[in-house]
């Protein structure tokens, strides 16, 4: 699977999609304490649901500090940063300079507030912006990494040009995030078009393109880790949500209300029957 020629979501569609969500993604997720919009990873060595919600921060952290660039601190970009939680995180453990880019307004608000709130203004910042059109001021980075952001852009070639501009030579790029696989089974298309529609996701590849596209722009694949089997799949809330989503497709209400959860639905039906994995791919700049 291929990202479309023509993107099916503009970008200011999910911009509006994550001003509109954000709130309740905090106030109703199960990592909204911890400003966590990301899934909860049950890996190796985690022991409650707070390193389940850092477990990918965390492998992140040990890429970095098995960096060195010879500089007192490095610089890390966050690629849909959402309201900053895992650039905080991130400096709040290493000795690192983060810069966040969300497309969303509010986020970027919300991100800002969490900075301050942490102290850690003197070495995070959060813009607003586009990760397939980054502003040319950002500094040139050690690392960059996008958590669940890289499936809602437009252009995914776009995407890892403007990451050969950012990172410096031998820098590293870190994508988590959903990726397809291959399958003929006859029920996965609608599921894996429901996930797209309500979520809003553009770039639901397979790991061979991902790997082209990345191969093209000059970057050179270091390792994958798959990360499903620590994902929590069919808890009681997804059962009940999975119960009431056809009930609230079928009022007559704005849809735009629940694409949330209908998309949250079905991608929890693509991870249980394999049609979706989620990968933890780690390149590196050539």
């Amino acid at each position: 699977m291929t990202a479309p020629a023509t993107p099916r979501f503009s970008t200011q569609d999910v911009r509006r999609y994550y001003d509109r969500h954000t709130s309740a993604f905090l106030a109703l997720g199960q990592g909204g304490n911890a400003g966590a919009i990301h899934r909860a990873v049950w890996g190796p060595g985690v022991r409650d649901r707070d390193e389940a919600f850092h477990h990918v921060e965390n492998r992140i952290a040990d890429i970095l500090a098995s960096i060195d660039t010879g500089a007192d601190t490095q610089h890390v970009v966050d690629l849909g940063c959402g309201v900053g939680s895992s650039a905080c995180y991130l400096a709040g453990r290493l000795r690192v300079r983060a810069t966040g880019i969300t497309l969303s307004p509010a986020q970027a608000r919300i991100a800002a507030e969490r900075i301050v709130a942490a102290g850690l203004e003197d070495r995070v910042v959060c813009r607003e912006g586009d990760y397939t059109d980054l502003p040319n001021d950002i500094e040139p980075a050690d690392l960059a990494y996008a958590i669940e952001s890289f499936v809602h852009g437009p252009a995914p070639d776009r995407f890892f040009d403007q990451c050969r501009r950012l990172l410096k030579p031998g820098g590293v790029l870190v994508i988590c995030d959903d990726f397809a696989r291959p399958t003929r089974d006859p029920r996965a298309a609608r599921a894996l078009d429901r996930f797209q529609a309500g979520w809003h996701i553009n770039a639901l590849l397979q790991p061979d393109a991902l790997h082209a596209l990345a191969r093209d722009a000059g970057f050179e694949l270091e390792s994958t880790v798959d990360l499903t089997p620590y994902l929590e799949l069919r808890r009681l809330r997804d059962r009940m949500i999975a119960l009431i989503v056809p009930v609230l497709e079928s009022l007559p209400l704005d849809a735009r209300r629940f694409d949330h959860l209908s998309g949250g639905s079905a991608l929890q039906t693509c991870l249980a029957n394999g049609w979706i994995g989620y990968d933890f791919v780690r390149f590196r700049r050539v």
